[in-house]
């Protein structure tokens, strides 16, 4: 039979040099080829654990925490009226930066050595508004630690004494491409990079089967934003899993059909594999591939332990209220966040969420209005995770990440004749992070007394990302992949001041 089949020729156009075992493998041979593809991969993995620098699941410090939960408000909330409130503006507004008895924050050598704009530097004039817009809310000090937070976060500043405010971070991009940089560590106009909770997935071992390591909630926020938890070179199965908080259809595209049973389900899965297996023997680098072997894997445990992870029936009502889920206000942000805290719970590496939607803190204009009913949806519910997760005893467990992808300018914006918001900040912005392995009721850094620039060296943000993954006990530095090269900046260094 296969004497009689056509040679082909790899010299006459069109066609490729094909190895007889790839020639044999695509045409199937039945058992015998299923046997030797069994083979084959056996090889094939030997050999790349042989070449890999780094064996998920081997860790390189002793871990402070099991799990992160990476809370994003997307658009980019003013530092300066939440957690770095700055008397200063109400004192010189109106004033342009010359005119105050402080150095001219424009003229620093720090605005030029973090500052990319993507358009030219000469008509670009988004961050160096010189008119001082005063403060839109008050503040008080909370808590022993005396920490300042303003008035929008009337639930969150009862947690302050567990909270590590940073307030010297910085990014380079001053647009919304920012929202995939926080994540990726790259600016857009560089190759781009995989994101943290990838990089998380990569190195860890997993701590439930049925589960994701990498858990999404709330997003993507667009199609464009992917980026932020794609794993890119280290291959499809390493990117996070957004999950619907539908406890009937909790993964699109993933529940049986409708009449069929769990038995014919999973006999068309080892079908499905055992196909795929062949393929994966003659083409062991198309990540796709071995990605969708590990998906149907993991899809078919992920049907039950999902819906369960995310039904919210066993709470008691007293959680439910805790994070604000009986009130409309609150309800969405406090639905991821009890969720969450569900999947950690069960063994969820990183869960990243999304309490709203892409852009929604983008206040240009009206950021008074907007930062009152903004900080509303979310101050209840981030505030029930920290108490929620202190009653469980998991602040030992798991380290929450708040953030965001820049801050806000201390001048007015003035573009199309704005008079009451504040344009993109990278220069200089405020996070914080709390429970295992974190310094409780501390402040980390400054920005100086306008809240323009993070003062000294500051934080980029993969020196955050150089944190959380010491903390799980990885060396960012030593999560290298075969044949690619990242830069100095993509590792980051360590925060260790505010490492508890």
């Amino acid at each position: 039979m296969l004497s009689s089949l056509p040679i082909l020729d790899a010299s006459q156009p069109g066609h490729t040099s094909r190895s007889r075992r790839s020639f044999l493998a695509d045409m199937g041979m039945g058992f015998t080829g299923l046997a030797l593809g069994a083979m084959l991969a056996d090889e094939r993995r030997v050999a790349a654990a042989e070449a890999a620098p780094h064996t998920p699941g081997t860790l390189h410090y002793a871990p402070k925490t099991k799990s992160i939960i990476w809370v994003f408000l997307s658009g980019g909330y003013s530092h300066l009226e939440t957690f770095d409130p700055k008397p200063a503006l109400n004192q010189y507004a109106g004033m342009t930066f010359d005119k105050t008895p402080f150095e001219n924050p424009v003229n620093s050598p720090l605005h030029k050595k973090r500052f990319r704009s993507v358009a030219a530097e000469e008509i670009n004039v988004r961050d160096v508004y010189p008119t001082i817009y005063p403060m839109q809310v008050g503040w008080q000090k909370y808590g022993q630690s005396g920490i300042e937070v303003t008035d929008w976060w009337p639930h969150l500043a009862k947690q302050v004494d567990e909270l590590c405010i940073v307030r010297n971070m910085w990014t380079t991009d001053n647009d919304h491409a920012a929202e995939n940089q926080i994540h990726t560590g790259r600016h857009r106009l560089d190759e781009p990079q995989p994101s943290l909770g990838a990089w998380a997935h990569y190195g860890l071992g997993t701590l439930n089967e049925n589960l994701p390591k990498f858990a999404v909630l709330g997003g993507p926020t667009r199609s464009d934003t992917r980026l932020s938890l794609d794993s890119l070179y280290l291959g499809p199965q390493h990117a996070g899993v957004p999950l619907a908080l539908d406890p009937k259809n909790p993964l699109p595209f993933g529940q049986r059909k409708a009449g069929q049973s769990v038995d014919e389900q999973r006999m068309e899965y080892a079908l499905i594999n055992r196909l795929n297996a062949l393929s994966a023997v003659e083409y062991p680098e198309d990540q796709e591939l071995l990605a969708r072997i590990r998906a149907y894997e993991l899809a078919f445990r992920m049907q039950a332990a999902v819906p369960e992870a995310i039904d919210f029936a066993q709470e008691t009502a007293a959680t439910r209220t805790l994070y604000g889920i009986d009130n409309d206000v609150t309800k969405t942000a406090g639905e991821r966040m009890l969720a969450a805290r569900r999947l950690v719970e069960r063994g969820v590496r990183f869960v990243q969420v999304y309490p709203s939607a892409y852009g929604t803190w983008d206040s240009h204009q009206k950021l008074k209005d907007n930062h009152t009913r903004l900080c509303a949806t979310v101050d209840q519910p981030i505030a029930g995770l920290i108490q929620d997760l202190k009653q469980r005893g998991l602040m030992d467990e798991v380290t929450v990440v708040f953030c965001t992808e820049f801050g806000r300018t201390p001048g007015l914006e003035l573009r199309g004749g704005g008079k009451d918001g504040r344009d993109h900040h990278p220069n200089g912005f405020t996070i914080w992070m709390a429970g295992a392995g974190i310094k409780k009721g501390y402040v980390h850094g400054a920005t100086d007394e306008l809240g323009y620039n993070a003062l000294g060296d500051g934080h980029y943000v993969t020196d955050l990302h150089a944190t959380v993954l010491r903390l799980l006990g990885l060396d960012n530095r030593r999560l290298e992949f075969p044949g690619r090269k990242r830069l100095d900046i993509d590792h980051g260094k360590v925060m260790e001041d505010v490492l508890a």
